[in-house]
């Protein structure tokens, strides 16, 4: 039994590194530090921990064909930083945490700028950049 509860931690700890993040990192170090580790290094759902997790992780590829072609970038950040209102629901862990620093004015789609961590931006839009058809 503990064997398993080890497994299952160190399988978990693969979507969240260890420390403070570097000032100087990029939305793909990001992905790769944050996000890979569940959701794979091509963002398909099937990176090294998602074997251990009882629900494949989503499939980050395709968000933009699951919204109608439009890349939904406001749930997308809501969804990492945790304001989906399904945190204890899932597996994925809350990176908010992570998401502090610089702000910077973000306009959801409403018209109302409303100051929003840098890099939660910078990761939205990466992601918008690995979609497919």
């Amino acid at each position: 039994m503990r064997v398993l509860i080890l497994a299952a931690a160190l399988g978990l700890t693969a979507c969240v590194p260890f420390g403070p993040k570097e000032a100087n990192t990029t939305p793909a170090m990001d992905f790769a530090d944050y996000c890979a580790g569940c959701h794979g290094a091509g963002g398909k759902g099937d990176g090294p921990a998602a074997s251990g997790l009882a629900k494949k992780p989503a499939d980050l590829t395709r968000l933009a064909a699951r919204n109608h072609g439009a890349f939904p970038t406001t749930r997308v950040m809501a969804q990492i930083w945790g304001y989906t209102g399904k945190k204890g629901d899932g597996v994925m862990p809350d990176f908010s945490p992570l998401m502090q620093g610089e702000m910077v004015p973000f306009d959801g789609g409403d018209g109302i700028e409303t100051p929003t961590p840098i890099r939660l931006v910078a990761l939205a839009q990466y992601l918008e950049t690995i979609q497919r058809k």
